[in-house]
């Protein structure tokens, strides 16, 4: 009855209209009526794409390198390739496949077997098109045909709405926009071939009746698909084609109001996914201006320029890296550049330049790749640098004095939380990630669980229980409320300070406050309530700590906890997740307390 309770109640949270758009489309999908189980289309063989005659290629173009001569899963994992990839297959479980022949409605959307969809799906997100049509458009002619018989490939093996590849319109919105990017490239976005037309009119058909379910999301599947449908429709033209358009404009300019607040925050609290609103809006405005279309609204530019600097003031300058915080899928939707999947310095410049007139980056560099293949001008102002803010519509403070930096999440949930992380505390100085978050590492297997958990954040955890109850795989209940948040405020430039804290369904409390200073930081936590004790982590930077009484020390930082109360100290390790798919073990304090009590935290570094 309570597990009940609380669904009902995050289905208020979660809004009636998203709840309905969903039950909606799982009940006519489960009945066999939902309308996009009538299409019916055969993709053409091919070729897609033909080099302009006579274009030459501005001066400065870098390409990048990746999948030439491996696969890139998740932009961290080579895998080696003498063709095009096994579209079936789970390359991180050796000899099985996913099912490439029945009806898409019909394959289950978990199966313990194949692993983490996502694994399969990574390959036909044709992420590859983007470097493979750099290296052709800057004359390396073989790659215009290996690109068109990738392409053939995948269309051969994946006939339309049959297979696991075409189980989610999110995937073949990705699809739409990665060759959107390479013919953009390629400088025949004007003039797509027949092939082209009829393969991305497929895709459209797919994307557009579900785009109910990806609007009730509230996340990123809206954001893709209203784009793809935008970018696509205009593409193809026609009348079905100016319908798509204007769906995908009119759903494109509503997420931008809805799901993005008026400081920037992305409802999905997480910078990755962040990053990938940031350049699904992007292309649409590149492309948009490309075809010489409408301009957007004014709202919409407001928001995605609050969403540029949003980033930015996460972002550390000496690498482009950003705390690990929320959701990590591994997406990176425009990999123009060989930059690590971690700097995102890149699509900040795009994005600072789009809807800012102005660069996150002063010096030349790489981050200037999606200026150039795009076709836009460098601008010749830059953005000032960030400085400590408090970002409430997601709750953030963000805390930077010298080249030191920390992050305080805090519950601002105006939607569906991803992470039980309340008060998480990240710390970088002179761009060492000190104190860091777990990641996600995978979204479907049985150790990817223990990543969305409090146990894997810098916070308290009360009786070994998460800060949420969990309802299902991709949902807590009893959602947090934040009490005594402090807005960050500076002293002058010796320190800055915030905090925050929160009760949960258990009436446990946990408030924290935090000062960081150019050379060191103070946290103070203040913890009771109903529970009877508490363990909080401190998750420490790779390298060899030793643990002495309550002082902790890798040689160049040190840390010290004391409290009002005996505290049992232990130096253990547990799982970290910087790329998807990919962990490694990291030194981790573990500070246990009976309550009620308070800790004080002294990092020196």
């Amino acid at each position: 009855m309570k597990s009940l309770f609380l669904l009902l109640k995050v289905i208020s949270r979660l809004g009636i209209g998203n709840v309905a758009r969903v039950l909606a489309y799982r009940t006519l999908l489960r009945m066999h009526v939902h309308p996009v189980l009538k299409l019916v289309a055969t993709l053409p063989p091919g070729p897609y794409f033909a080099m302009l005659s006579g274009r030459a290629a501005p001066a400065g173009l870098v390409a990048s390198q990746a999948w030439r001569d491996s696969g890139l899963w998740f932009s961290a994992h080579s895998f080696f390739l003498d063709g095009p990839p096994d579209w079936h297959a789970n390359p991180f479980r050796l000899g099985v496949r996913a099912e490439s022949e029945a009806r898409w409605d019909s394959i289950p959307d978990f199966i313990s077997e194949l692993g983490d969809i996502k694994a399969v799906w990574e390959g036909s997100r044709f992420g590859w098109a983007i470097p493979i049509a750099q290296r052709a458009a800057l004359g390396e002619t073989s790659e215009l045909g290996r690109l068109n018989k990738w392409l053939e490939d995948w269309a051969r093996n994946n006939p339309a709405y049959y297979g696991v590849n075409w189980k989610c319109g999110q995937e073949a919105s990705i699809r739409v926009m990665h060759l959107a990017a390479a013919a953009l490239i390629l400088g025949v976005h004007r003039t797509p071939l027949p092939a082209l037309r009829e393969l991305i009119a497929a895709h459209l058909a797919r994307i557009a009746p579900t785009i109910g379910y990806a609007i009730g999301q509230a996340n990123n599947h809206g954001t893709s698909e209203a784009a793809a449908l935008f970018i696509g429709g205009s593409w193809v033209g026609g009348r079905e084609g100016a319908n798509w358009a204007a769906t995908g404009r009119r759903w494109l300019e509503d997420r931008a109001r809805r799901l993005i607040g008026s400081d920037g925050t992305f409802s999905q609290y997480s910078p990755i996914y962040h990053r990938v609103m940031l350049d699904t809006y992007a292309l649409a405005e590149i492309w948009r201006r490309s075809l010489n279309l409408p301009v957007f609204s004014d709202i919409l530019h407001e928001r995605l320029r609050a969403a540029t600097v949003w980033l930015q003031a996460m972002m550390i300058e000496e690498s482009g890296d950003v705390p690990n915080i929320g959701a990590n899928d591994g997406s990176r939707l425009l990999p123009l550049t060989d930059t690590d999947y971690r700097d995102f310095r890149p699509s900040l410049q795009l994005a600072a330049t789009l809807f800012l007139g102005a660069r996150i980056v002063d010096a030349p560099g790489p981050w200037d790749q999606p200026l150039y293949w795009f076709g836009v001008d460098r601008p010749n102002s830059t953005l000032p640098p960030p400085r400590s803010v408090t970002l409430d519509d997601g709750g953030f403070h963000i805390l930077r004095i010298g080249t030191a930096m920390a992050v305080l999440r805090y519950p601002r949930f105006r939607f569906r939380p991803s992470q039980a992380d309340a008060l998480h505390l990240d710390l970088w100085s002179g761009g060492r990630n000190i104190l860091r978050d777990a990641g996600s590492f995978s979204y479907a297997s049985e150790e990817g669980a223990w990543f969305t958990g409090t146990s894997a954040h810098n916070t308290a955890e009360f009786d070994g229980r998460d800060q949420m109850p969990r309802l299902g795989r991709f949902l807590f209940g009893a959602w947090l409320k934040a009490y005594g948040v402090a807005s960050v405020r500076e002293d002058g430039r010796r320190s800055v300070a915030a905090a925050a804290g929160y009760r949960d369904a258990w009436r446990a409390h946990h408030h924290r406050q935090v000062t960081l200073r150019s050379d060191g930081l103070e946290c103070t936590d203040r913890l009771g309530g109903n529970a009877r004790k508490a363990v909080l982590r401190w998750r420490l930077a790779p390298g060899h700590w030793r643990l002495s009484g309550s002082v902790l020390t890798d040689g160049k930082v040190s840390l010290c906890v004391c409290a009002d109360r005996p505290l049992a100290l232990r130096l253990t390790q547990a799982p970290d997740s910087r790329y998807y798919f990919q962990r490694e073990d990291v030194p981790v304090l573990e500070v246990e307390a009976t309550l009620p009590a308070t800790l004080t935290t002294h990092v020196e570094f």
